[in-house]
C-alpha cells in the first residue's frame, strides 16, 4: 500500500484555515529545500570543486572504443637528450672482444649510442659561518667586533631557503609541520614549524614593496576581471579578493565583501570595464560585463525547474545563449570578424531582451525578480560589443582563484593578520609570474636577497 499522496488545492481548501497557511508554509519550505538540494555546478555559481567527480552527469558523447593511452601511429614524445658537454659525468664504454667468435676489439665509434640516466644528487645544507671578531685597541683599549658583510641575513637562513619554504607552503600548499618536516627528511636542513613563520614573515617583508606597486597600478587599468571568495582568518570569516589585469593579478584579504573593497583600491579614479557576476557590490562601478557562463548556469537551472512555465522560458533564453557562445567563439579564434560578430549579435540581442521582458510580466515569482534586474540593467550584458578587449565571461578571474581555493580547503584559511598578509602577497606573485611566464622561485629568491642588502625587489610592472 502506497503511502504517497499528491496535495492539491481542492484538498487545500477543505482545510480550516490556519491548517491551510501551515501547509502553505511548508510546501514553500520543502520547494526551497528541493531547489536548494539539486543545484549543481552546472546550473547554480557553485564551484566544480564543490562536486564528486562520481556525480557528475555523464556525457551526452558516445564512449569511445578506443583504450586509454598513445593510440597507434601518434607521434612520438621523448626527452631530448642533452649535449654532451653538459652531463656531469661522461662514462666512454667499449666492448672488449667481439660476441660472436671472441676476437679482442679496439678503436673508437664516432656515434656512438648515447643513454643518459637522471639522478638527484646527495642534497644537504650549504652553511657559511661568518666569524666576527672582536678586536682591543692598543691605544684605547676600545674593543670593536667586524660587521656582517652587506646582505648576509641576520637570521640563519639564506635567500634560496626563505624562497624555498615560501613556496613551498603558498604555491605548493603545504602546512607549516609539513613544511618542516620536508626540509628535515630530504635536506637535511633543521626546522621546525614555529620556524617557518619567522621565514613567511621574511618573505612577506621582501615581496610587499612589488605587492603595493601592483595594487597601486589597479586604477590605470582599461578592465578587470574581478571575484571573490570566502575564506577564514582565525574565528573571522574573510573574502579573498582577486582583481585580475592583463599582464598581473592581485589579492587581497579582506573582513568584507561590501563595495568599499572596491573603492579602497580602485579609488575614484577607475574607469574601466570590470568583468564579473551580478552581486551587487559591484553596481557602484559605471560600466560592467556581466558573466555569460554565469547567466547560461542560471538558464540551466530554470530548465532543472519542475514548474513547466519556468522550464519553459529557460528553453527559449539557452538557444539563444548558445548561439551567443558560438559566434563568440568564431570571432576569438579568428574566423569571424568583429564587425561579423557584432552582426550576428543583433537579433541575439533583441531575442534575449524580448524573453527577459516576457519573464518579467509573467507574474510567475521564480522568473520576474531575476528577470527585472536582467532587463532593467541589460547594457551590462553587452558590454562586450563596445569594447574589443572585453571578455564575456569572467572565468579569468575564477581560474586566477581556483589555486586560492584548494589552497583554503587544505588549510582552513589563516591565524592571524600576518598570515593573511603572506598569503594575499604570496598568491598575487605567483600568479603574476605564471602570466608573466616568469620563474616564480627565482624572482622571489631574488627578492629576499635584495631585502637582505636593504634595496628594493624588481618590478613586476615591466619584463618578464
Amino acid at each position: 500500500m502506497s503511502l504517497e499522496m499528491k496535495i492539491t488545492e481542492e484538498l487545500i481548501a477543505r482545510q480550516p484555515p490556519e491548517a491551510q497557511a501551515i501547509i502553505r508554509v511548508l510546501l514553500a519550505k520543502i520547494q526551497e529545500l528541493e531547489e536548494r538540494f539539486n543545484k549543481t555546478p552546472q546550473n547554480s555559481s557553485l564551484p566544480p570543486s564543490t562536486q564528486h567527480p562520481h556525480a557528475k552527469p555523464l556525457s551526452r558523447k558516445a564512449k569511445s572504443r578506443k583504450k586509454r593511452g598513445g593510440q597507434p601511429g601518434h607521434p612520438k614524445h621523448e626527452r631530448a637528450l642533452l649535449p654532451t658537454e653538459q652531463c656531469d659525468d661522461v662514462q666512454p664504454l667499449k666492448p672488449k672482444e667481439c660476441r660472436r667468435c671472441g676476437e679482442k676489439l679496439s678503436g673508437t665509434d664516432p656515434e656512438p649510442l648515447r643513454h643518459q640516466v637522471w639522478e638527484l644528487p646527495e642534497i644537504k645544507p650549504h652553511v657559511t659561518e661568518y666569524q666576527q671578531h672582536r678586536l682591543v685597541c692598543p691605544c684605547c683599549g676600545e674593543s670593536t667586533c667586524a660587521q656582517l658583510p652587506a646582505g648576509v641575513p641576520v637570521g640563519q637562513a639564506g635567500p634560496r631557503l626563505v624562497a624555498f619554504v615560501a613556496l613551498l607552503m603558498a604555491y605548493f600548499r603545504q602546512s607549516k609541520r609539513r613544511t618542516a618536516l620536508f626540509l628535515e627528511t630530504i635536506l637535511q636542513q633543521p626546522c621546525s614549524p614555529a620556524w617557518t613563520v619567522k621565514l613567511q614573515k621574511q618573505a612577506t617583508d621582501a615581496l610587499r614593496p612589488s605587492y603595493d606597486e601592483l595594487a597601486a597600478a589597479l586604477p590605470p587599468q582599461s578592465q578587470l576581471g574581478i571575484d571573490e571568495t570566502p575564506n577564514k582568518e582565525g574565528p573571522l570569516k574573510t573574502w579573498l579578493w582577486a582583481f585580475v589585469a592583463a599582464r598581473f593579478t592581485v589579492f587581497t584579504l579582506r573582513l568584507t565583501r561590501a563595495a568599499t573593497v572596491l573603492g579602497d583600491l580602485l579609488t575614484d579614479r577607475f574607469d574601466g570595464v570590470v568583468m564579473c557576476d551580478r552581486a551587487k557590490m559591484y553596481w557602484c562601478l559605471e560600466r560592467l560585463q556581466w558573466c555569460w557562463a554565469h547567466l547560461k548556469r542560471d538558464f540551466q537551472a530554470l530548465i532543472d525547474s519542475d514548474d513547466p512555465q519556468v522550464k519553459r522560458l529557460g528553453h527559449d533564453l539557452m538557444r539563444p545563449t548558445r548561439k551567443l557562445f558560438a559566434a563568440w567563439a568564431r570571432y576569438r579564434d579568428g574566423t569571424l570578424t568583429r564587425v561579423g560578430m557584432k552582426r550576428l549579435m543583433l537579433p541575439i540581442r533583441a531575442e534575449i531582451e524580448a524573453l527577459l521582458l516576457r519573464g518579467a510580466f509573467s507574474g510567475n515569482k521564480r522568473l520576474v525578480g531575476m528577470c527585472d534586474e536582467l532587463y532593467d540593467h541589460r547594457q551590462w550584458l553587452w558590454t562586450f560589443l563596445d569594447h574589443e578587449d572585453v571578455e564575456i565571461t569572467n572565468n579569468g578571474s575564477e581560474r586566477a582563484l581556483r589555486h586560492a581555493v584548494i589552497w583554503r580547503k587544505l588549510s582552513f584559511g589563516t591565524q592571524s593578520a600576518s598570515g593573511s598578509r603572506f598569503v594575499e602577497t604570496m598568491l598575487t606573485v605567483i600568479e603574476t609570474c605564471r602570466q608573466q611566464g616568469r620563474n616564480t622561485f627565482t624572482f622571489v629568491a631574488d627578492a629576499v636577497r635584495a631585502h637582505f642588502a636593504g634595496h628594493t625587489a624588481a618590478s613586476l610592472l615591466t619584463g618578464g
